[in-house]
């Protein structure tokens, strides 16, 4: 199981990351690079399927990229077709059988599938293949696709795949690979990000554009809800399998999954969770001597909140980036001092100080509670948490690590109770109307192409009763 451990820092977690490359004599090299940049979305397996044209060369491993790949490992994988997936999974089951990319032998020949997302009809449809004779190995519902292909009587795999992804419900941005061709396609709600670029002649498909930079690659365009590419000698040719439904790309990649340095739907992550930071403080202003932010993701958002209130921002808490998440301890006086491990309150920072800290997420609201007793312990005199996202009070069934609602602080307390309970002495979160006026989409899309079910649970498609624990793509139940 997923250690719960105060080093999970109680925030959400990415399942999966997705690169692929078509056309390069060193796709494999590439796609370890790529993999790298992507690395933050996944951290619990890697692995890269290459292609000649005629055979597939396949390594995967339990780790970080830098763990499961060696250069004699790369060598080895030649051809210049590769698709490459990092894995971070919710609950159970990390074993290597369900590393990515999935690797099968069909009727026409070997296929390999890497996924990021979560189907909604997961469970009802492995159900199905079940008592019709199919024998999963794989606790993920990646593999119901695959099954869905293998039963279509379609006379392509172009049209196999678009019949099975007809079948299933839910966000999903795929890579399926052959050894003559590659596929990509996106759910139609483009609930997850993908973009494809370019390197000389290459094709580089990546689920961040930050990962084109690592590789000199140049930027395109992203995949569009309800898109299937199809590559291969002839060139790439762009399909829809389905009617595309209006975008709904989750906000927590705004607020907290993506690097800083990518770009999603043409806007900067690190300038959008600025403006975040500005639009919390003029929705909930606080007089403070020093605005800090919680280590990583939350930093852009307190500079932006530091410069509209024009209150300096400091470094009042350090992360320490080399401990592991998988560490236990003992006692539970040794794990609420184990917080230290992970974060470091700098005294010199906060002691005697009204401090804002901005977070840009509040799940359960275990870790928060530690980090205000820091920096109290630390010296603060006040402490105000800012969060540049709206109160979570409802679970994701689209691939994100969200718990059940009966965990969710903000589902089941005021904002009263809920600042009571992480001893601070205010508490705001960042409105759902500020929070889409400040990333800046389109304001022709529905909720400006967003998916806001985490805040309002209006889901964009229907969430069947017996998906309430989700199977994952790149997890599992």
């Amino acid at each position: 199981m997923r250690d719960e451990s105060i080093f999970d820092l109680d925030q959400l977690n990415e399942e999966c990351g997705v690169f692929a490359v078509f056309g390069h004599p060193e796709a494999a090299r590439l796609t370890y690079y790529g993999l790298h940049a992507l690395q933050h979305r996944g951290q619990e397996s890697a692995g890269i399927v290459t292609t000649d044209g005629e055979q597939f060369r396949v390594h995967r491993g339990m780790g970080l990229v830098t763990e499961v790949f060696q250069n004699d490992q790369l060598e080895r994988l030649t051809g210049q077709i590769a698709i490459g997936h990092v894995r971070y999974s919710t609950t159970g089951g990390t074993g290597l059988k369900n590393a990515q990319p999935l690797v099968f032998n069909q009727a026409q020949g070997e296929l390999a599938i890497a996924t990021n997302g979560n189907l909604v009809n997961a469970v009802r449809l492995r159900r199905e293949l079940e008592t019709t004779g199919s024998i999963l190995q794989t606790t993920t519902d990646t593999e119901v696709i695959a099954h869905f292909m293998a039963r279509s009587q379609k006379e392509t795999l172009q049209k196999q795949v678009k019949e099975a992804l007809n079948r299933v419900v839910g966000a999903y941005a795929l890579l399926i690979l052959t050894n003559q061709e590659l596929i990509v396609a996106l759910d139609p709600h483009g609930l997850r990000p993908l973009s494809l670029g370019m390197l000389e002649d290459a094709y580089i498909f990546s689920s961040e554009t930050c990962a084109f930079e690592v590789v000199g690659a140049k930027f395109i365009r992203e995949i569009q809800p309800g898109e299937l590419l199809v590559l291969n000698r002839e060139g790439m040719v762009s399909t829809h399998f389905t009617k595309p439904q209006p975008r709904s790309i989750c906000s927590f990649e705004y607020i907290y999954f993506a690097r800083p340095d990518s770009d999603l739907g043409g806007i900067n992550i690190h300038q959008a969770r600025k403006r975040l930071g500005k639009k919390l403080y003029e929705e909930a202003p606080v007089e403070a001597d020093v605005v800090t932010g919680v280590p990583d993701s939350s930093i852009s958002a307190a500079i932006g909140f530091a410069e509209a209130a024009q209150i300096p921002y400091e470094l009042g808490l350090i992360k320490n980036r080399y401990v592991g998440r998988t560490f236990i301890q003992p006692t539970q006086e040794l794990r609420e001092q184990g917080v230290r491990m992970k974060l470091n309150a700098v005294r010199e920072v906060v002691a005697g100080k009204r401090v804002v800290m901005v977070d840009d997420s509040i799940v359960r609201g275990t870790t928060s509670r530690r980090i205000v007793n820091l920096l109290r312990e630390a010296g603060a005199i006040e402490v105000h948490i800012r969060v540049s996202s709206p109160p979570v009070i409802g679970p994701c069934f689209y691939g994100i690590d969200i718990a059940d609602k009966k965990a969710l602080i903000a589902a089941n307390h005021s904002l009263d109770e809920m600042c009571k309970i992480l001893g601070a002495d205010s508490l705001s979160f960042l409105s759902v109307e500020g929070m889409l006026e400040a990333i800046g989409r389109p304001e022709n899309e529905k909720n400006r192409g967003h998916c806001l079910a985490c805040f309002t649970e209006q889901y964009p498609t229907l969430i069947e009763e017996e998906n309430q624990y989700p199977m994952v793509l790149g997890g599992e139940r």
